[in-house]
């Protein structure tokens, strides 16, 4: 065999196997390096969204979040004290015939027969009271208890309450709608709580009549003297 050619064969082998030798360090070296960034960036990517959403950035994490106006709680007014209810009045019993008039049910009222009476006149006085209420009672219609009194401005001029004798009261009977009427009659002088004193004429003027008794009054009646 010829010394050339067996030099020739075995340059050949030795070549080829440097080449695959070169050829297996390159991809050796090329998976090291994607092995060390695939190892690197692996931890750099799961540290972030805890970087992210760390303690040192707040607003990135709360500025999602919704928002709610908060309201000052007012404290609530404390309860009163319950107020005791107070013990209901006991309704009357219904009225009887027969019993005393309530005042609210009766109406008083005084007329003059005149409104101008000559010198030899007597001033006359028509008093009526009725009764509105839903049955009979009874009232007491004396001169003491019925007054008619005659003034003249401030002057207390005559009563007939003035010198009364004898038995004053007068009880009636007052049916439903039907006035007790009463004339009376002033004999044009002054009276007063002195029955021995001699009487003064009433002088010529103005006078106002009126009728009252307990819880009652009447409209005035105006009249004058000749």
């Amino acid at each position: 065999m010829d010394p050339d050619t067996f030099r020739s064969d075995i340059g050949v082998d030795v070549y080829w196997r440097r080449r695959l030798t070169a050829l297996i360090a390159v991809l050796v070296l090329v998976a090291v390096v994607a092995w060390a960034c695939s190892s690197s960036s692996g931890p750099q990517n799961a540290a972030r969204p805890q970087a992210a959403g760390g303690p040192t950035e707040p607003g990135g994490l709360l500025a999602g979040l919704p928002t709610a106006a908060v309201t000052p709680a007012v404290p609530s007014p404390s309860p009163s004290p319950t107020a005791k209810p107070k013990p209901a009045k006991p309704s009357p019993p219904p009225r009887r015939p027969g019993d005393a008039c309530d005042t609210a049910d009766l109406v008083l009222s005084l007329q003059s027969q005149g409104e101008v009476y000559g010198a030899a006149d007597r001033p006359r006085f028509v008093l009526t009271l009725v009764n509105t209420g839903k049955v009979m009672c009874t009232a007491d219609v004396g001169p003491r208890t019925l007054e008619v009194r005659i003034t003249s401005g401030a002057d207390r001029v005559w009563s007939s309450a003035d010198c009364v004798s004898g038995e004053t009261d007068e009880i009636r009977r007052l049916e439903r709608g039907i006035p007790y009427v009463q004339l009376t009659e002033w004999d044009r002088h002054r009276s007063g709580s002195d029955c021995r004193a001699k009487r003064v004429a009433a002088r010529p003027g103005t006078y106002v009549a009126a009728v009252r008794a307990p819880g009652l009054k009447s409209r005035k009646a105006v009249f004058h003297l000749r």
